[in-house]
């Protein structure tokens, strides 16, 4: 989730500055809360090398599935793997590699229903200082036969859970995972390939954030449409 001010407003493009000045939010704009999902539409800051600025594009979460890309798969890339594996090697090496800004996000807890079957518990994290984070984001261009335009598509980097999340909500996973969140500036940077940045650097900014006091709630229910 994030603040729309926090972001750009989907109704037009947005151009920022290194120094984070442009169009869109700030004082005095509608604010709302953000609700981003897998399938959705995500507003995702990339870096123009051609014109040394950051922009922020339109683009849906999850690659299209080659068997029908309505469908969202996969959804995630591992950092370990990220610069290695395909489909992400490609765009990850071409500089193809995006932020999106959360003030909160979510983990699932695999819990055991009384019938034995298996579901699974949505929670809030919620870091609670009303900073906005960064997660990291590899993106792609899609020629997509039924579309009249080419799609752009992302995927969100992960990395292993850090200890708060993996003793609490992760504890019955044997390969607990976490969003990987680019720690401040210099990370942003550096994962978007400013200022020459490699992607081996980039790579290297992809970590674990441990030493976190996070709050976990479990995640509101949707409110039912209202009957007209």
């Amino acid at each position: 989730m994030s603040s729309w001010s926090e972001v750009v407003d989907f109704s037009q493009p947005l151009t920022v500055s290194r120094s984070g000045e442009g169009a869109g939010g700030g004082e005095g704009s509608n604010d709302a809360v953000v609700t981003y999902r897998v399938n959705g539409m995500l507003p995702v800051i990339v870096w123009d090398a051609e014109k040394s600025v950051r922009r922020v594009a339109r683009m849906r979460w999850g690659f299209p599935d080659p068997r029908d890309w309505r469908r969202p798969r996969p959804i995630h890339a591992r950092s370990e793997t990220v610069d290695t594996k395909e489909p992400f090697r490609t765009p990850f090496h071409a500089g193809q590699r995006g932020i999106v800004v959360f003030r909160t996000f979510n983990e699932g807890e695999e819990v055991m229903k009384p019938s034995g079957k298996a579901e699974t518990r949505q929670w809030t994290i919620d870091p609670r200082d009303g900073q906005p984070r960064g997660f990291a984001f590899v993106w792609r261009r899609f020629e997509v036969a039924d579309l009249p335009a080419p799609m752009l598509a992302c995927v969100m980097a992960t990395v292993p859970a850090n200890e708060l999340i993996r003793r609490s909500l992760k504890s019955q996973e044997d390969d607990p995972r976490m969003p990987a969140i680019l720690a401040d500036e210099a990370a942003w940077s550096t994962w978007l390939g400013e200022d020459g940045a490699t992607p081996a650097a980039a790579k290297v900014a992809l970590k674990t954030m441990e030493g976190v006091n996070w709050q976990a709630a479990p995640e509101p229910k949707a409110p039912r449409p209202r009957k007209p």
